[in-house]
């Protein structure tokens, strides 16, 4: 896949990135208006022997999807981000249409998915996919919490994360992030169940939650080429970022 040639200056591409950052969060919207309710209230829709195991399932699906994503970059090419998208749809209505338990099966092959296209996007970035340190940074990504987590597009905490993976192992902080991916994944498992729609909802949820974490991986992924381009500290350019997702403050006279 070709990598991607940043153009402009520093500004002008932390505003293009900025733009990512609202369109990834905007999906998550789109995707409550489909199925109703808030976010906050569709993990009470999971019976509680799911809700009991959802850290440990998502601890073993990052475990399994970078295991799987890695092997298979040496098979199967790196997919267009309208592919991977089409995919993760395709599972969605597979997982949707037998409730629960089908969206249960369902949930480890997207998780790979999603973490085989994040690599994808670190290589279209120039980093080496095969590196130790960017699966560290596909799973800061994947601690963003997925579309449906209350971040109104101002809180960008978890890009930061990268201060704190030094010296982590992948596995130490797959145990970090597997309870804040727990919870995306339960909202996930729970949009997927909503009665009548179905198919249609695992289609919706798995459109979201891939248009989400590419979008998610392009903004981390693009700071960090930008660091390393422009010379600049990565704190700076987060808070240039920060700058651009803030409402512009009404000046008092």
């Amino acid at each position: 896949m070709t990598e991607i040639t940043p153009v402009g200056t520093p500004e002008d591409q932390v505003r293009l990135l900025a733009k990512r950052y609202r369109s990834a969060n905007s999906v998550g919207m789109q995707l409550l208006n489909l199925i109703g309710g808030q976010a906050e209230n569709l993990l009470e829709r999971l019976p509680d022997s799911a809700k009991d195991r959802l850290e440990v399932t998502a601890e073993r699906a990052l475990g399994a999807a970078l295991d799987a994503a890695g092997r298979t970059r040496g098979i199967v090419p790196d997919q267009k981000g309208w592919l991977n998208t089409a995919m993760a749809t395709a599972m969605g209505v597979a997982g949707g249409v037998g409730g629960l338990p089908s969206a249960l099966a369902e949930l480890p092959v997207t998780v790979t998915v999603l973490m085989r296209a994040m690599l994808g996007i670190a290589a279209e970035h120039g980093f080496d996919p095969e590196s130790p340190e960017v699966a560290k940074e596909c799973l800061a990504v994947f601690a963003s919490a997925g579309p449906l987590s209350k971040d109104d597009g101002t809180d960008i905490g978890f890009l930061a994360a990268r201060v704190s993976l030094t010296g982590a192992s992948v596995n130490g902080l797959i145990a970090r992030v597997a309870p804040r991916v727990a919870t995306a994944l339960g909202q996930k498992l729970a949009a997927q169940t909503v009665p009548v729609l179905g198919a249609a909802a695992g289609a919706a949820v798995n459109y979201a939650y891939t248009s989400y974490y590419q979008q998610m991986a392009h903004v981390h992924f693009g700071l960090m080429r930008l660091a390393e381009d422009s010379g600049r500290p990565r704190e700076e350019l987060l808070d240039m970022l920060r700058e651009e997702l803030e409402p512009p403050r009404i000046r008092r006279n």
